[in-house]
């Protein structure tokens, strides 16, 4: 076991950073969460300030939950009104965890139209289907598989896995990162716009599951991914004028750009607790 004391500048959430829906390997039983991350199986928990894990060292852990950064300074620099005020007393200490790029992009390819329980599944049979074993603190696990060993498996395998009509854009992501190794390098180096527009090229990445992976694995902070429960906080909170039930390319692209001008350049941020908030109210409806 390796423990790791938080200081009163750091402050953290584990539980709300793991139940937030940003990422799809975790999971918590008898006080401990338990999940895959970067080819190792770890387990952790959280005592007030004391963070106690196995499977993975300090740094790791610093680096993956971004102890690193300043969040009391991101707060402040989006806390502009009492709806996202509220929202960063109720969440305070959630974090963007850093997300592998290949991970995070065929688990979003996988998210369309669908609710986080079939996102985990799929990614747990993906996992164990095509990834490595792992000899972890809570027994067996699997790594995610990288591109080539999606490549190494037939296509009704990983329809087996409960993809359906993603399977074809899996298969093909799979086969263009095979091609070209350094994709996520060249991503991560263009502007934001321009990354955005890169990975809309995969099939199956739409503008929402492009600014995901965006914030989630690249760490462009100003990237607002738009669902269901966002455009309405952003309709009832900031933008009356929003029509209809469905979200149209345009009304998205205006949604996201408002909330990169008005949270700045940590939007994403405000993006997180805003949708973390909304969680206790869901509950009672």
């Amino acid at each position: 076991m390796t423990t790791l004391t938080l200081g009163p500048d750091q402050p953290f959430d584990l539980d709300l950073t793991l139940s937030c829906g940003q990422a799809f390997r975790w999971e918590k039983a008898d006080g401990w969460w338990r999940g895959v991350a970067d080819g190792r199986a770890v387990r952790i928990r959280q005592d007030e300030n004391r963070l106690t894990f196995e499977g993975a060292d300090a740094g790791f852990v610093r680096n993956y939950f971004r102890l690193d950064q300043d969040l009391l300074a991101i707060l402040s620099s989006i806390n502009h009104d009492p709806a996202i005020a509220a929202a960063i007393r109720d969440c305070r200490g959630l974090r963007l965890v850093r997300q592998s790029p290949w991970e995070c992009l065929v688990s979003y390819i996988c998210a369309t139209n669908t609710n986080i329980p079939a996102v985990k599944r799929r990614a747990a049979l993906m996992a164990e289907r095509c990834g490595r074993p792992l000899d972890g603190p809570f027994g067996r696990a699997y790594a995610f598989p990288d591109p080539e060993a999606f490549g190494a498996v037939s296509h009704a395998d990983l329809w087996d896995c409960k993809l359906g009509y993603r399977t074809d854009y899996v298969c093909e992501a799979a086969a263009y990162a095979t091609e070209h190794p350094d994709w996520a390098e060249r991503v991560a180096a263009l502007p934001f716009e321009e990354a955005r527009q890169a990975l809309m090229q995969f099939k199956g990445v739409g503008p929402k599951a492009a600014d995901c992976v965006l914030l989630f694995a690249f760490g462009f902070f100003e990237a607002f991914p738009v669902d269901v429960w966002i455009r309405r906080i952003v309709g009832e909170t900031y933008l009356s004028d929003l029509t209809g039930k469905n979200c149209t390319p345009a009304e998205y692209d205006r949604i996201r750009r408002f909330a990169r001008d008005y949270f700045g350049e940590y939007a994403g941020y405000a993006q997180e607790y805003l949708y973390c908030a909304r969680g206790p109210a869901r509950r009672a409806q």
